[in-house]
């Protein structure tokens, strides 16, 4: 009941290369990376936007203040 050996991983790596080729495996590969660079990308921005958002709230508030005190002015 052991796991799965290192001649075993050979073997299925190399019916892998048999059936799909090198060419398709690097696409595989370089399509997984840019998934990956852009799942870490839209995290940091995920992360980012909370503070901005606030921001941008605040200022929105302070704008339509102020528009509203103009209104009644007038």
């Amino acid at each position: 009941m052991g796991g799965i050996s290192i001649w075993q991983l050979v073997i299925i790596l190399g019916i892998v290369l048999l059936l799909f080729g090198t060419k398709k495996l690097r696409n595989v590969g370089a399509d997984l990376g840019g998934a990956i660079r852009g799942f870490k990308k839209a995290m940091r921005e995920e992360e980012q936007a909370p503070a901005e958002k606030q921001l941008e709230e605040k200022n929105s508030t302070v704008i339509e203040g102020e528009a509203t005190k103009e209104k009644e002015k007038a």
